[in-house]
């Protein structure tokens, strides 16, 4: 009896030595545990809060009211001449046939000036001048501002492309379309938020100037080839070939369950952009057929824009604005491009001829409709031309120019922009931006700003750290703003 009595009055020590050594110890490693967990779950919360925001495409509050809504881009591809379109340099005559002295470095070689064979004149109550190349543009200077003094870093195609549309000359970077559904969402979710249309389409290493970048893939460009009318073959795979709507529904949902379980324990922005690209072709196939179809248009509206395929895209483009599409940007000389190295009086005025007629037509219907007071235009290349003639390799003049990054100019018109404005200016002759030089980074700043977006404040977390439109440059342009 002796032993057991024994070995009980040692268990209760025991017991009772554990419970008042480690009371405490254990209690407030319960109490932290459970401290543990809830932080653990608030950062869990705020993680699936953040990958929500980062990927939805729903409308989202800006840094400050903005003056505009949505964007529309006409990137004119290769280059256009500034001084033989909205820079007139009617000193270039003095020159004419004389080699300009102090020439920065171009990446061909040149000759003497080459005056501009196009005839300027003043529009509006602002008096801009204007090239008889967008004398139709022209009658709505009164709602553009030019910026006269922009400049790029390089002389080449691929590197200033990249730069115009992607704020990087170097790496590959999302571009604007991207960031301005990034930071905004979209109102249609039937629709894409950012629609890129270029006719006969561009190599795919251009294709990067409507991608998300290491933005999540949702909020890349969906690319439209508008020189065909059916919309099987403006969109690819809108239509599935074998199977019914309804019979897709019940594989997306299906597909959904799946994708849900497998997030479960794991996160991919690929996947999040997978599904809703899924979603959204699904939705589209109702919604599409009917915004993509200018047929419904008035005769005398799809007259004023023109027949050619450059007016029934940028009618289309209208089209998409007002249901809700955030950002369209028109692509022009994808086939001919505005890189005009020869005989630049024809091939500038057939490029001029196709879009002057569009451009106009669609500042009229965004004014008439009041779209326009927060509708952002956007005009421009993404370098300029030299002011003097490019010669051949035997050393004669071919009657063309070459590019020329240090000056050139682009246009804004529309929700907060100063009408019938000049910005900055190139030098004597139109070779470099010399008063007021403006970046593309300022452009960018500017627009982001109209767009009620603080262009510092607009960021995406990448490997390590964050990155913006801007890069850590920019500066708004607060003189064309209203």
């Amino acid at each position: 009896m002796t032993q057991p009595q024994t070995n009980q009055q040692s268990t209760a020590r025991s017991v009772t030595e554990v419970s008042r050594r480690s009371l405490l110890q254990r209690s407030a490693l319960g109490i932290g545990s459970l401290g543990l967990i809830n932080a653990l779950q608030s950062e869990q919360t705020a993680a699936t809060e953040q990958r929500a925001l980062t990927t939805s495409l729903s409308s989202r509050p800006t840094h400050f009211l903005p003056r505009a809504k949505r964007v529309i881009h006409f990137f004119l591809n290769g280059g256009p001449s500034h001084v033989d379109t909205f820079d007139p340099k009617p000193i270039l005559k003095n020159y004419s046939g004389r080699t300009v002295s102090d020439n920065p470095a171009t990446e061909r070689k040149t000759g003497a000036a080459l005056p501009s064979p196009f005839r300027f004149r003043r529009y509006g109550q602002s008096g801009i001048e204007v090239s008889e190349l967008f004398q139709r543009t022209a009658a709505h200077i009164d709602d553009i501002a030019v910026i006269r003094s922009m400049y790029a870093e390089v002389p080449n195609h691929e590197p200033s492309l990249m730069l115009m549309n992607c704020g990087d000359s170097v790496q590959t970077r999302p571009s604007f379309g991207a960031w301005t559904l990034y930071g905004l969402g979209t109102k249609n979710q039937n629709l894409p938020g950012f629609v890129a249309m270029c006719p006969g389409g561009l190599p795919i290493k251009d294709t990067e100037n409507w991608q998300a970048g290491f933005l999540p893939g949702s909020f890349q460009g969906t690319y439209v080839d508008s020189q065909y009318k059916e919309l099987n073959r403006l969109i690819e795979n809108i239509e599935h070939p074998h199977i019914s709507r309804r019979a897709q529904r019940t594989q997306l949902d299906l597909l959904a369950k799946w994708n849900a379980r497998h997030k479960t324990d794991r996160y991919d922005s690929r996947l999040e952009a997978r599904i809703q690209s899924y979603e959204l072709a699904f939705r589209m196939q109702q919604d599409a057929a009917e915004a993509f179809d200018v047929s419904k248009e008035p005769k005398h509206v799809q007259e004023m824009y023109g027949t050619g395929v450059h007016g029934r895209q940028t009618l289309i483009a209208r089209r998409l604005l007002n249901r809700g599409v955030r950002f369209v940007q028109l692509w022009h000389g994808a086939g001919q491009p505005w890189d005009n190295h020869s005989e630049i009086e024809t091939n500038h005025r057939k490029l001029s001829g196709q879009i002057d007629q569009p451009i106009a037509a669609l500042l009229t219907d965004l004014k008439q409709s009041g779209m326009l007071d927060d509708t952002l235009v956007l005009w421009g290349g993404e370098f300029g031309r030299t002011p003097t003639v490019e010669l051949a390799s035997n050393g004669k003049p071919i009657n063309g120019r070459d590019h020329n990054h240090y000056g050139f100019s682009v246009w804004l018109a529309g929700g907060g922009i100063k009408g019938g404005t000049v910005y900055g200016a190139t030098d004597e002759i139109g070779f470099k931006a010399e008063e007021k030089p403006t970046s593309v980074h300022d452009l960018h700043a500017t627009m982001l700003h109209a767009l009620g977006m603080d262009h510092e404040q607009l960021t995406f977390r990448y490997a390590g750290r964050d990155f913006r439109l801007t890069d850590v440059h920019g500066n708004v342009i607060h003189d064309i703003l209203r």
